[in-house]
């Protein structure tokens, strides 16, 4: 804070009248400013807002006039690009608003110091000061301007899609789109088939994440806890060997486990169970396709969990076990109050991390079986969780604003169990307190 030192002539400045700086500051920015005779500042706000006004404004105006509209005349107006215009409009009207309510505030509260009598900071104490007090701002500003363009503006594309009609029938520039409100959510429930293939693909999904999810942790828990037993030897190799799944690439193992599963000339079929004289339709019965994704989704999950536990379970005291069986602990208790404990606090979010990927998980479903196989009725796969959905819809059946309805909806869904998980979490919370 810079020194406050008395005017030499009080009288003059407690009539300084703090209103009328607001009320200039309002009526342009910068004139409060110079009131306040902080005149280099409020000559820079004076060149940004006239600046603002010369070179945006009508950008500015066309932009909200496309997003309102999203365009009058077919084949000449793009209802697409007039509402990203219109989305980059309104993000350069929050940077100005931001700007100009900083001038209001900045002459009100200039003007108010003045009153009491405080004495003008010369430029070179101005500069001082704003660069001890916001210097970790202006390096970020440059960063979070470019976020709000690459992150904001497509999140906020994505949303105004989700409120439009646009699909292959209705498509820029032979028609104009149209705001249709909730519409294409209520279709998601209302049309049969849309709800029909929801309710399906949105179920699968949830068992999808929890069975494959949980049984990737579960299989990297008993592992780590069986390998870290002290009868165990030769460790290290039998840790290298869990890994070593990990080591291959995801896509590739799901390739190879793809044709493994082909139910005409897979391995599994024709060289392991057609000894038993049984061959199971893996990639045209939606549930054995289910199946396998369940079983190579843990393949691919466990070693990962696995080194994680490994290193949690190093670094529990082992005095606790001792205690424990001075005390006359079984195994189980052991692990129920020691380890199982050790390991949730440690590793919780990122299990939680764990579900939220599957949930998402795009690559095992479409590279597997690309959602397949086909059900009657559906416009969604038999194996199809809502990301591979929400592919086929966008590139497949062109259904742009329905998939932006769906993505909307797997977000909210992904954001709330993420919070909640994370607030009960011990880590996190511990985490805060910090």
């Amino acid at each position: 804070m810079p020194e406050v030192v008395p005017s030499t002539s009080p009288n003059k400045e407690k009539q300084h009248n703090v209103v009328l700086a607001t009320v200039l500051s309002i009526l342009f920015a910068g004139l409060g400013q110079l009131y306040n005779r902080r005149f280099l500042k409020g000559i820079v706000f004076i060149v940004v807002e006239a600046a603002f006004l010369i070179t945006l404004a009508n950008f500015v105006v066309n932009g909200v006039w496309g997003a309102i509209t999203l365009g009058e005349t077919p084949r000449e107006d793009h209802s697409i690009i007039l509402l990203i215009e219109g989305i980059i409009a309104f993000i350069v009207i929050g940077f100005a608003l931001t700007a100009y309510i900083f001038n209001i505030i900045d002459a009100r509260r200039n003007a108010k110091d003045l009153q009491l009598g405080k004495k003008i900071p010369t430029v070179r104490q101005q500069v001082i000061d704003a660069y001890n007090s916001s210097f970790p701002y202006m390096l970020i500003t440059p960063g979070l301007i470019m976020l709000v363009f690459v992150v904001v503006l497509p999140l906020a594309f994505m949303l105004a899609l989700a409120f439009a009609d646009y699909s292959l029938y209705n498509a820029p520039p032979r028609k104009l789109l149209n705001w249709v409100g909730f519409e294409n959510f209520t279709k998601l429930f209302t049309e049969d088939i849309w709800r029909e293939s929801f309710v399906n693909v949105f179920s699968w999904t949830i068992i999808w994440t929890f069975v494959a999810t949980t049984l990737q942790i579960a299989l990297g828990l008993f592992l780590a806890i069986l390998v870290n037993d002290k009868r165990i030897k030769f460790k290290r190799t039998i840790r290298t060997v869990l890994i070593l799944p990990w080591a291959v690439p995801a896509f590739v193992t799901i390739l190879i486990f793809a044709a493994m599963f082909n139910d005409t000339f897979g391995a599994i079929n024709n060289d392991i169970l057609s000894q038993f004289g049984v061959a199971i339709p893996w990639l045209t019965d939606a549930t054995w396709t289910r199946v396998a994704l369940i079983l190579i989704q843990t393949w691919l999950g466990f070693p990962f969990l696995f080194a994680l536990f490994t290193g949690v379970l190093q670094s529990i005291p082992s005095d606790m076990y001792e205690a424990a069986d001075v005390d006359g602990g079984s195994r189980l208790q052991k692990f129920r109050f020691i380890t199982f404990p050790h390991i949730m606090f440690a590793t919780a979010p990122l299990l939680i991390m764990q579900y939220a990927q599957n949930f998402n998980n795009f690559n095992i479903i479409y590279l597997f079986n690309e959602g397949g196989p086909a059900v009657r009725g559906q416009n969604a796969g038999g194996s199809d969780i809502l990301i591979s959905w929400v592919y086929k819809q966008t590139f497949e059946y062109n259904q742009y604003s329905m998939a932006a309805a769906i993505t909307i909806i797997m977000g909210l869904i992904v954001s709330i169990f993420a919070f909640f998980q994370f607030r009960r979490t011990a880590a996190y919370k511990e985490e805060g307190e910090m």
